[in-house]
């Protein structure tokens, strides 16, 4: 049993938690929504009203919030985790941030000796509830065995894929090019299918069992054929995000990505539409033109 802050109990961090709780370890967690935080309490997962509170609970300090601001605002910011964590613990970010502010907070939670430990997850929340997720490790040695038991309750996988912070992040850039292309392509499909007059879902139960099937087809694209677009279980506006962190990235190694900036062109789309908050899957009606 390990004792653990946390910070970040949004759709994935929520689950991600309790799941951690479940598994035996205490888990001590704040989130910028008090009442968000205080309705998961229990069984092993306690609320707190700051992030001092949650930075000081234990020897390792997991972050899942959104954003590379949020992540720096939470270490860095006024009040700051980083103020309070004692040398030799372990902060896991767990967020999909990029592998340039990696690198920065790596360097400067050392300089407090400090670890941190690169830790990008993706499977969705379902996957989330259950510890099944992927999970794109990288950090030292020392860090990671200190953090494992974390990781591990929350992975179905979970491979070293480096040993430096910013390692993960950059497998989860090459995770995220692929799968916000394969929503778009499963939703220009589909919007092609309908143009035709196919029969858009007996369409996709055709397809997704062959070779043009993927996990995006098979999973986005029922939602696309449900129309579910309130049931939000990934909201477009991460992918706004994520796909602007493959291209800023594939831009600083000169890497062309023409099919991810496509793909990011729709979801910005989406939001410029007033759909961020919508399921990521209502790309479809972007691509159809009924957004």
């Amino acid at each position: 049993m390990t004792t653990i802050g946390w910070i970040g109990l949004g759709a994935m961090g929520g689950p991600m938690a309790q799941c951690v709780a479940a598994a035996g370890h205490l888990v001590t967690a704040y989130d910028v929504s008090p009442d968000r935080a205080r309705s998961l309490a229990g069984e092993g997962l306690t609320a707190v009203d700051s992030i001092r509170a949650a930075a000081t609970a234990g020897k390792v300090l997991v972050l899942m919030v959104a954003t590379p601001d949020q992540v720096e605002a939470v270490l860095f910011g006024d009040g700051g985790a980083a103020h309070h964590l004692e040398p030799g613990t372990v902060v896991v970010v767990m967020a999909t941030v990029g592998p340039g502010p990696l690198e920065d907070w790596a360097r400067r939670l050392g300089e407090l000796g400090v670890g941190l430990v690169d830790a990008p997850v993706s499977g969705g929340v379902a996957r989330a509830a259950k510890g099944e997720l992927l999970v794109m490790v990288s950090g030292s040695a020392q860090d990671l065995a200190i953090s494992r038991p974390i990781i591990d309750a929350l992975a179905a996988t979970a491979p070293v894929v480096g040993p430096n912070p910013g390692d993960g992040q950059k497998v989860k850039v090459v995770n995220q090019l692929l799968c916000g292309v394969h929503i778009a392509a499963a939703g220009e499909a589909l919007a092609l299918a309908d143009s035709m007059g196919l029969d858009v879902e007996s369409t996709w139960e055709v397809l997704k069992s062959g070779a043009a099937g993927s996990f995006m087809f098979t999973d986005r694209g029922g939602r696309m054929v449900a129309g579910a677009f309130d049931d939000v279980r990934s909201a477009l506006d991460i992918f706004v995000k994520d796909m602007g962190i493959v291209t800023a990235t594939a831009k600083s190694v000169e890497q062309p990505t023409p099919l991810a900036a496509t793909a990011e062109q729709l979801y910005l789309t989406g939001r410029r539409k007033g759909l961020g908050r919508k399921d990521d899957s209502v790309v479809y009606d972007i691509i159809r033109g009924r957004a």
